[in-house]
């Protein structure tokens, strides 16, 4: 499993930000590689990963890389738009900033139940 970066080693990196992909909810759609390519790839299974700060894809589950600064909206927008819920974009403590799982609205729990 490769080390993350250490964003103290770049100004161009978040001190805080970093971003992961579940891969088990992983739709292949492909949006996250057409907003962040340097962030986001393809690999042979047809599944996204994140790509460290040199470019190399990061093929371990669960692996996080931090977020480079000047594509931290472009990376944001990835995970809010993502149809499958599986990009996170966490602070170092791991409290999500954006993407993963969403929770239904109270209102439309209720309906459904009903």
């Amino acid at each position: 499993m490769a080390t993350p970066v250490n964003p103290g080693d770049s100004p161009d990196l978040s001190p805080d930000l970093r971003v992961r992909i579940d891969q088990d909810s992983c739709t292949g759609d492909g949006l996250c590689v057409q907003y962040a390519p340097s962030v986001f790839e393809f690999d042979i299974d047809g599944l996204a990963y994140v790509k460290n700060a040199d470019g190399e894809l990061q093929s371990e589950p669960g692996t996080h890389v931090v977020v480079p600064l000047p594509l931290l909206t472009e990376v944001r927008d990835a995970a809010e738009q993502c149809p499958g819920f599986c990009i996170y974009l966490e602070h170092a403590d791991g409290t999500l900033e954006a993407g993963g799982p969403q929770e239904e609205p109270a209102e439309q729990a209720r309906a459904d139940a009903g």
